[in-house]
């Protein structure tokens, strides 16, 4: 029996809402709207500060600190993930989903305040912690408050709010910069993530923990995604020990992206901070995620692995085009438009085929135009073909994340009971997360390693290409074995 057939766990969810209804049904309406305004604000607040930054660091003479406004949060956010996931096993969303909004908004209040570069710097740590666990306390809202017919529309709508910011992110921040200044872009958002979450509120009332045990009609015994050792239906305590090596892997990641500015040693310290990083992720993924076990743990893999491929090789096609093809700054970056567009349609397309397209083959083609479009920017770069082979490939590229990002999502709280939602939801976000920052340090490594452009953009491509294969290698494993 595949993945595609397993009974859903049943979840919370509205009374006397039939589940043919949409996510804008009425009583879904304010929790869809909130939750994909949240989404589309960390999008929007990610994606002008890469477009201000350059503004900040000469404003406050902090260029030596530039690399770790961009880490920082990449780092605490893996331990925001972890914590979130933690709490809302022990005591359901609520609390968390309110707590990481005020951290995110207190990491705008002192960056969007800050007068120095390390005070920005320090706003932007907290940001990230909040920022990484509003991912995944809103995931286990999603689990909590719609029935699982409509988790592949739901997700579909955050793939969306997360992909519209690029259209429009950058823009917006460079008016704000230029007629105002740049700490309003900081301060701004603050305006707008409280009223999204006043929207959240009403759906946020009964949530619960997981006190009195196990979901009712969830299979025996402990769940794929349990931590070692869990009795079953039990409440889980705070695991320290979690919370540790999230901390690890964190410092593990600010390490790799800050190891290209160590002149002598970057390459020993890259290598240890990946051996690092794998060994201390390990008990913040479900068991066998790193030997792709078939079912939950080679969903979490095949996540973190389409992530690397695609973000890994989406930060060097606009360098490639400005450097190769002599575009503008401006008009390459435009040129990753048509992926953006792409990934939220096929988010949206996939959304409304629901199971006429089942998980895994929705998973299995996604990887697949991803390696795809992956191997043909590398094609285009050996054999100097034109630019637009190398635009066009990239939008099969969003198409395929568009794709597959949602039944990732989906599978994962399919394959989860209630009291592992978050474990199994904070362990999906770090795979992305982390396998991300792998990427793009190990592809900052090969980029400074050869002596022309073309080899440099060639090594590049080629190691992104290789990872999407191994992401074509897991995808099938997605799906869990027919029963004897």
């Amino acid at each position: 029996m595949t993945i595609d057939q397993v009974p859903p766990v049943p979840r919370t969810a509205p009374p006397l809402v039939p589940e043919t209804a949409g996510i804008f049904h009425r009583s879904y309406l304010l929790v869809t709207l909130g939750a994909c305004a949240l989404v589309f604000l960390a999008a929007f607040e990610s994606l002008a500060v890469t477009t201000i930054m350059p503004l900040v660091s000469r404003e406050l003479n902090g260029a030596d600190l530039y690399a770790l406004a961009f880490a920082g949060p990449l780092a605490t956010g893996v331990i925001g993930m972890v914590a979130a996931g933690n709490w809302s096993d022990r005591r359901g969303p609520v609390a968390p989903l309110y707590a990481s909004v005020a951290l995110f908004v207190l990491g705008l209040l002192i960056a969007g305040t800050a007068g120095s570069m390390p005070v920005l710097v320090s706003g932007r740590l907290v940001q990230g912690l909040g920022g990484g666990a509003i991912t995944v306390a809103l995931y286990v809202v999603v689990a909590r408050v719609y029935p699982p017919v409509l988790h592949p529309k739901i997700f579909a709508a955050f793939a969306a709010a997360w992909v519209i910011p690029s259209l429009v992110g950058p823009f917006a921040a460079g008016v704000v910069a230029q007629l105002a200044s740049w700490h309003w872009v900081f301060l701004g958002v603050v305006g707008l993530v409280v009223p999204a979450l006043l929207m959240i509120v009403p759906a946020l009332r009964g949530l619960q923990g997981t006190a009195e045990g196990a979901v009712e009609g969830a299979p025996k015994g402990a769940p794929q995604g349990a931590p070692q050792g869990a009795p079953e239906g039990t409440q889980k305590g705070w695991d320290y020990g979690r919370l540790a090596w999230a901390a690890l892997a964190a410092l593990a990641v600010l390490g790799l992206n800050l190891s290209a500015e160590v002149p002598v040693a970057g390459g020993v310290l890259a290598a240890a901070a990946v051996a690092v990083a794998l060994l201390a992720v390990r008990p913040l993924m479900p068991r066998g995620t790193l030997i792709a076990r078939r079912g939950l743990p080679s969903v979490i893999l095949t996540r973190g692995l389409a992530s690397a491929a695609f973000f890994g090789a989406e930060v060097y096609l606009p360098y490639l085009l400005v450097e190769r093809y002599v575009f503008s700054p401006t008009f390459a970056g435009l040129t990753l438009t048509g992926g953006a567009l792409a990934w939220a349609s096929a988010s949206a397309i996939q959304g409304r085929l629901g199971p006429r397209l089942d998980h895994r083959r929705a998973v299995r083609i996604g990887s697949a135009l991803v390696l795809g479009a992956v191997v043909l920017v590398l094609v285009t770069t050996v054999l100097g073909w034109p630019a637009a082979v190398a635009i066009t490939g990239w939008v099969f590229a969003g198409g395929g994340m568009g794709l597959m990002y949602p039944r990732l999502s989906v599978m994962t709280l399919a394959l989860s009971t209630k009291d592992t939602e978050g474990f199994n939801s904070s362990a999906m976000s770090i795979s992305d997360s982390l396998g991300g920052a792998l990427a793009l340090a190990a592809t900052g490594i090969v980029f400074a390693a050869f002596t022309t452009t073309t080899a440099s953009f060639a090594g590049v491509f080629a190691l992104t290409a290789v990872i999407g294969a191994a992401a074509v290698a897991v995808a099938p494993r997605v799906a869990v074995r027919r029963q004897p």
